[in-house]
Parts: C-alpha cells; sequence; structure tokens
C-alpha cells in the first residue's frame, strides 16, 4: 500500500491539485513522520508545527478558490539553519545563537513559499556551516538513516538526512565547499550544487567569497529540478546573475530532454596532496565511468596538471575569512566548537594583503582551469574520498585544526567547483557492500545546469534509485 511518504514531491503536488491529498494531510503526514523518527536520526533542530498547519489551510483556501495555482502548492519542505526565517529560531547551528529569531525572511525562503510549499521546520546544520559532517551543541548530530552509526555529512546533513528518511520529499540546503553533495552521497539521495548566481544569497548574505549558494535535495532529478526551478532568479542588489533560461523553458522541462552525445572528461586529480580514493568509492568512480560510456557518452581522462600548488592554500585563507564576521561576542568565544573558534582565529589573524591575494589567486584559477576545460561539456567526479565516517570521526580528540585537516581530506573534490562556480550534481548510482551510499558528482559549464539535469535524468532512467529505502522507511508516521 502506498504511503504519502512514498510519493515524490511532484506526485505530491499533483494529488493535491486533483483532490486526492489535501496539504493538511500531507503537513500532518510529514509532521508524524519527524515525530516518529527524528529522535534517532537529527534531522531537524526545530519544528514548527503549527506555522505549517496554518499555511496548510491557507493553501486549501487558494484551491478552493480557484485560479491559478502556485506549482509545488501543499508540498511539505523543510529550511536549512543557516538561512533566516522571519519569526522562526534560526540558531546557525551555535549555542551562541540559540535564541535568535530574524525579522527577516531569505529570499530563497520566500520563493520556495511563493511556489506553495510549506516548510515544517529548520534542519540540523553544523556550527555556522564549517565542516562537512553535521554535529553541534544543541541538537546532536545528524545520523544517516542508512547506518545511524555513521554521520550524515554536512552542512546540509539534517536537509538530507530529512528526504533520505522520508520526513519530506525535498529540501532546501546550501553548498559552499560541498555542503549540499556531500550528504546527498551520504544519504543516497540527489543534491544540485547550482551555479553561481542562479540562486540568491539576499537580502542578507554578503556574497564576499562566491563559494556559497543554495540548492536542492530531493529523491529524485525531477523533483530537485522542479525545486530549483522554484529558488531560481535573482534579487535585485545581488553581485551576480546567472543568465535565465529562454522564455518558456524550465529546469523541471529539461529532465524530460535526451542529453544528446557528451564528452564527459574524468576528474580525479584532488587539491589535497596525496589523497587516495577508498577502494569503494574508486569501484563507484569506475562504475559511474561505465554507465556513462554505456549510454553513448564519450568519457576520457581530463589532462593532469591543472591544479597549481596555490590553489589549497588559497582556499584555505578564502574558507577561513567568515570566520571574521561571525556574530560572537568576545566573552562568548569560548561556547564556540574547536573547529569554529580555530576558522575564525585564522579569519582574524589574516591581513587585508593576505585575503585579497587568496581571493585574487582563486579567481585567477578558475579562469584558467575552465578555459582548460572548455571542451568537455561534463566533467566526472568523485563527491567524497571516503565511505561515510563514524560518529566522532572527525573531531574525537578536540583540536580544531585537526578537525579541519580531516574535513579538507574527506571533502578534497568538492571544493574546487565552488572555486570556478560551476554548477555540480551528486547522484547516489553506486551502494557498498554493507549498503551504504556512495554518490558520484557530475559537473556542469558555467551556467549550465539544465545539460546536467538532462544527462542526470537519463542516468536515473537508466539506473533508478527511488525505490531503495533506509531501514527506517517503512516505521509508521
Amino acid at each position: 500500500m502506498t504511503s504519502l511518504h512514498d510519493l515524490t514531491a511532484l506526485e505530491q503536488a499533483a494529488a493535491v491539485r486533483a483532490g486526492e491529498a489535501s496539504p493538511t494531510e500531507l503537513v500532518r503526514h510529514a509532521l508524524d513522520r519527524i515525530a516518529a523518527l527524528d529522535a534517532g536520526l537529527g534531522a531537524f533542530i526545530t519544528v514548527t508545527p503549527e506555522r505549517a498547519l496554518d499555511a496548510a489551510a491557507r493553501a486549501e483556501a487558494l484551491l478552493r478558490a480557484g485560479g491559478d495555482l502556485p506549482p509545488l502548492l501543499g508540498v511539505p519542505t523543510a529550511i536549512k539553519d543557516l538561512n533566516n526565517t522571519a519569526g522562526v529560531r534560526t540558531t546557525f547551528g551555535s549555542t551562541v545563537m540559540a535564541d535568535f529569531v530574524p525579522a527577516t525572511d531569505d529570499a530563497v525562503v520566500t520563493k520556495l513559499a511563493s511556489a506553495g510549499t510549506i516548510s515544517v521546520g529548520k534542519t540540523n546544520t553544523p556550527e555556522f556551516g564549517y565542516p562537512c559532517y553535521t554535529d553541534n551543541a544543541i541538537a546532536g548530530p545528524a545520523r544517516c538513516p542508512w547506518d545511524p552509526s555513521r554521520l550524515a555529512g554536512g552542512s546540509s546533513g539534517g536537509a538530507a538526512v530529512a528526504v533520505a528518511a522520508g520526513m519530506v520529499p525535498f529540501a532546501q540546503g546550501s553548498d559552499g565547499g560541498g555542503s549540499i553533495r556531500i550528504p546527498a552521497s551520504i544519504n543516497g539521495i540527489v543534491g544540485i550544487k547550482p551555479t553561481r548566481g542562479r540562486i540568491s544569497n539576499g537580502p542578507l548574505g554578503g556574497d564576499v567569497t562566491g563559494l556559497g549558494t543554495n540548492g536542492p535535495l530531493a529523491r529524485t532529478v525531477r523533483d530537485a529540478a522542479a525545486m530549483l526551478d522554484a529558488m531560481a532568479g535573482p534579487v535585485l542588489g545581488d553581485p551576480a546573475w546567472a543568465p535565465p533560461l529562454p522564455p518558456g523553458e524550465s529546469f523541471l522541462g529539461w529532465a524530460d530532454r535526451e542529453p544528446g552525445r557528451l564528452r564527459v572528461g574524468r576528474w580525479a586529480q584532488s587539491p589535497m596532496p596525496d589523497v587516495v580514493l577508498d577502494p569503494e568509492v574508486a569501484a563507484a568512480f569506475d562504475d559511474a565511468t561505465d554507465l556513462l560510456a554505456s549510454l553513448g557518452h564519450d568519457v576520457v581522462d581530463v589532462p593532469e596538471g591543472l591544479l597549481g600548488p596555490e590553489v589549497l592554500p588559497s582556499f584555505e585563507r578564502v574558507w577561513a575569512l567568515s570566520g571574521a564576521t561571525l556574530p560572537v561576542p568576545a566573552a562568548r568565544v569560548g561556547e564556540l566548537r574547536p573547529l569554529t573558534r580555530e576558522m575564525r582565529a585564522r579569519g582574524l589573524a589574516m591581513s587585508a594583503q593576505q585575503a585579497m591575494e587568496a581571493m585574487l589567486a582563486l579567481r585567477l584559477f578558475s579562469r584558467r582551469f575552465l578555459e582548460a576545460t572548455a571542451d568537455y561539456d561534463v566533467l566526472l567526479a568523485p563527491v567524497v574520498t571516503m565511505t561515510p565516517r563514524p560518529l566522532g570521526w572527525f573531531d574525537a580528540d578536540g583540536d580544531g585544526a585537526e578537525d579541519f585537516e580531516r574535513n579538507k581530506r574527506y571533502a578534497a573534490f568538492t571544493a574546487l567547483f565552488n572555486v570556478t562556480g560551476q554548477p555540480a550534481v551528486s547522484l547516489p548510482l553506486h551502494w557498498t557492500g554493507d549498503g551504504l551510499p556512495i554518490g558520484s558528482m557530475l559537473v556542469g559549464r558555467p551556467a549550465d545546469e539544465a545539460t546536467l539535469v538532462a544527462l542526470s535524468a537519463q542516468v536515473e532512467a537508466a539506473r533508478p534509485w527511488a525505490h531503495r529505502h533506509p531501514p527506517s522507511w517503512e516505521r509508521s508516521g
């Protein structure tokens, strides 16, 4: 028997329009799933049942009124707790911000609501989004539903868990160094990091480094594309704008197009020296290569030598820059987790000259890299270097600097494409023998999410994954 959480987001939206399910039924089902599962998985920091049910009632009033309806009316979702939500506690994963309630929504929150989605709460995230795993002193760790003894990844770990466990069909995340793609890989779902400027970080996001962007996490490519459509578009004052699709086109529409024969470059070079892929990750990379070749694409190795020695140290400096502006009073610095304190200290210690030189080095590298890889339609790369890590693997010794080193080694591939600003997607194409997902990353040309969506949909049709569920999927709620 099909349950409501078995339906994709687009199927839920269609059921609402057909009168087969009401927004209130969908929201109550999502809240019941959270109540039944979240204590063991750590997907949420804050759940907002009253607000969600009020929004569902308003959605039903729109249905009764008729006329043009938002495309995703009544579909439950969730907002990452790094994003401001007016009137809802937004902690940024830090005890320092535990009581903060913004007066303004982030632009992406407004856009998702305008598309008809209903947020049921704020998803778990690490303190100020720094690490590639999710753990904090407010909600504890986000756990992989395929094996709750493993970390769910980060920094959009709670969002990925909520989707993978069937609490919501899709959820908003953000990605400044891999924070959508890493948890998508670990939790066996789809995660899209859009191109720089595709989705606004307004009104408060400074975009100084250009690394971070919002994006969707979903169980299917079509759901992710629909959510991308809902979030896309600039807001007045944004420092960058990705060119829009031609009139009448959508990313969801591209999920129904054949991508054609593409030239795919295999990218296995990491800025992190001496990185060796775990055997299971290497097997997943080779398996994805074979799958793309079997679909008729030309898959070739990208020549080595494109990464200069300046890339990693420059990225480290730019990554630490945001630590200089954390809203943390000096008297409360001791409350921060070791990694956050480390990043804050590095950011504050940096001179203006060092900061500008690092940002310039990354911009120059990006130009060279994009020119050198312009002949490839898509790049194929690993998402992470190892299988999902056990709880406490990154920070057990309490040393922030060592924590950062482990982050870099684990997530050695993703941040490169935040630097270049290219769109990238993680697809769940491989499972280990003991049932853990391993994603593969496809990277598009700048502003070419359309080709990525078309190729991802082709890959999903050839190697479906939406029927694969973690053990908790069939639990009541």
